[in-house]
């Protein structure tokens, strides 16, 4: 069998959508996986999952809150229900908000405190507490399995505005390293952690930061695109291959690792 293959493994997909989570669910079961598409907008998780099914995959829609204990909980039973057992999990709900945004003429001493702990706690506490539910599944599971974190390039490189995130993203890093070697030490390689740090892609949220509606970019994007090598920014579909590559067995010696995927942003000076 191919090792990259995610054929009839369970994979829970948090943030299943949102603008990236639709490349993952697709991505998931294009590789031959069973998708629970979990997120808060019911008709997207109902439709998506619904494409999955008609197109002759195995999917599941989870209408959940990331940051409520007792909808993970539920969800989880639903697919232990459903398909008797979790293969794996990506914590890809996150993201940010206004009023966590630090604008130019913005006093850096009188910020809004609680909304940077919002975006904290959506972004980390919601990576956490799915992994404290669908996790312990996982590794009650005979074979195991893989759990990927979302990053970003936020926690790397100092990114002006998104200190929010920024934070929430930073310790996202420090907890894929933290929480895999504890999975090693006390699972060996049943479980494994690892993250991905996407570059920049349009999404939702920052569409109206980076583009001007008019098909150009605003002077936000042109910096972006100045500052990665590809001068472009990335296609979501383009960070399913370092996802089936974490998710499957091609990767069972892999823990703890941060994979960017980012058009060389992370790695350039700007000179």
């Amino acid at each position: 069998m191919n090792s990259f293959e995610l054929n009839e493994k369970v994979i829970v997909v948090t943030g299943g959508t949102g603008i990236l989570g639709q490349a993952f669910v697709d991505g998931i079961a294009e590789a031959g996986g069973i998708v629970g598409v979990l997120g808060r907008n019911e008709a997207t998780a109902n439709a998506r999952a619904k494409k999955i099914r008609d197109n002759g995959g195995r999917a599941l829609a989870l209408i959940a809150d990331v940051t409520s204990e007792n909808d993970l909980v539920a969800a989880k039973q639903k697919v232990l229900k459903e398909f008797g057992r979790i293969d794996g999990l990506v914590n890809a709900a996150g993201g940010n908000m206004p009023k966590a945004v630090v604008q130019p003429d913005t006093d850096i001493f009188q910020l809004d405190v609680t909304a940077l702990k919002q975006v904290v706690e959506l972004n980390l506490f919601g990576t956490i507490l799915p992994t404290q539910v669908f996790g312990q599944a996982i590794a009650n599971n005979a074979e195991g399995g893989s759990i990927v974190n979302i990053s970003s390039m936020a926690s790397q490189r100092a990114i002006t505005r998104v200190l929010g995130y920024s934070l929430a993203k930073s310790a996202i890093d420090s907890y894929t390293k933290w929480f895999a070697m504890e999975l090693g030490n006390r699972y060996k390689d049943v479980v494994r952690m690892n993250a991905i740090a996407p570059g920049f892609f349009l999404t939702e949220q920052n569409r109206m930061l980076l583009t001007d509606g008019n098909g150009g970019y605003t002077e936000r994007g042109n910096l972006v695109v100045t500052h990665t090598p590809f001068k472009r920014l990335g296609n979501p579909h383009e960070l399913t291959g370092a996802l089936i590559w974490l998710l499957s067995d091609a990767s069972k010696f892999v823990t703890g690792t941060v994979i960017n995927v980012d058009g060389g942003f992370s790695i350039f000076s700007g000179v």
